[in-house]
């Protein structure tokens, strides 16, 4: 295993990552025992990031528990602001939920630290600077080695790498963006960026989804419904693209997991690539196939099937920011419209 430096903060990774969501046992594995099997096995190959958040169901405790006896040799990382009920409190960045959040997960994750603490999504409601200033003191607590974001934008990355140098707090060192061979979006604006403040991106949802799979393809429709697969389907574009990936990673001797997984690790800006097994069948696919590196023939062949920093269709659970979900904000009052 080749471990990498995660931005500047001098934290080796590896360029695999274990995304925690499908050990949650209401929406993926049902067995936490296996789940520890799992996550066992993971560590055991060497891969020593893994990645939860607190929205994920009960998977911080599965993976504390998972995690005892082996705590020191993982980078654990973990996630707050998405909503985790019906109260306006228990959600976003603010200091005061921060605060009651981060002993929360160092309660369900059984350990005194947390090695990255990630902003799930960004709180627009909240002033950078609060966010920020909380984080600070809980690295200066020893709570938290070192914060970072997922789903921002490049602005807010900006801004917030701006507000930090300006008041003396501690910076975000990662960001979690989505990115696969169907979702390439932020290379044009979001990967330069990173690589220009130095923080490291930990890639979300390389499978695109389980399309990149080679299980998901066309005319197989009522079998994906009856998978609780068919909202990936809504864009005919997605689907054909995958067909043309499926017939290149043919083409190259590998499997469509393979192509996807070794593309998302070859760009120079991302650390690591988070993967989310439900089953040891799944991790041992992956497993099979970390070594591969793509040639620049079959680069060459991807981008001609998706061009760079573009996207097909539009990702599930993408981050939508709230001048494109509130029409308020994109319209003048009603009086104000006219030129006059």
């Amino acid at each position: 295993m080749r471990y990498r430096t995660l931005g500047r903060t001098g934290i080796k990774v590896s360029p695999y990552g274990l995304g925690a969501l499908m050990f949650a046992t209401s929406v993926g594995n049902s067995d936490p025992d296996d789940s520890a099997r799992i996550i066992h096995k993971a560590l055991d190959a060497g891969i020593n990031l893994i990645d939860t958040a607190d929205a994920y169901g009960d998977s911080e405790e599965v993976v504390g528990k998972a995690l005892k006896g082996r705590r020191d040799n993982v980078v654990l990382a973990t996630k707050v602001s998405r909503p985790l009920g019906d109260d306006p409190n228990q959600q976003g960045a603010s200091r005061r939920w921060i605060m009651t959040a981060v002993e929360n997960s160092l309660r369900r994750l059984r350990t005194d630290h947390i090695d990255l603490y990630q902003i799930h999504r960004p709180d627009p409601a909240t002033d950078i600077e609060e966010t920020l200033s909380a984080l600070s003191d809980l690295i200066h607590s020893g709570k938290v080695r070192a914060i970072g974001t997922s789903n921002m934008p490049a602005s807010d990355i900006v801004k917030a790498q701006w507000v930090a140098e300006r008041r003396g707090l501690q910076r975000f060192r990662t960001e979690q963006p989505p990115y696969s061979l169907l979702s390439r979006g932020i290379e044009r604006e979001v990967l330069p960026v990173a690589e220009h403040y130095g923080v490291g991106a930990l890639v979300w949802g390389p499978l695109g989804q389980g399309l990149l799979t080679g299980r998901v393809r066309k005319g197989r429709r009522n079998e994906l419904r009856r998978a609780g697969l068919f909202k990936h389907l809504n864009d005919e574009r997605r689907l054909d693209a995958v067909e043309r990936f499926v017939s290149l990673a043919g083409e190259a001797g590998l499997p469509p997991t393979h192509l996807a997984m070794a593309f998302t690790i070859a760009h120079p800006g991302v650390t690591s690539a988070i993967v989310g097994p439900r089953t040891m069948s799944h991790l041992d696919d992956l497993l099979a196939g970390i070594d591969v590196a793509l040639t620049d023939d079959v680069l060459d062949r991807i981008d001609e099937i998706v061009p760079p920093g573009t996207d097909v269709g539009t990702l599930d659970q993408a981050y939508v920011p709230p001048a494109l979900q509130q029409a308020s904000l994109r319209r003048r009052p009603a009086g104000e419209r006219s030129a006059a």
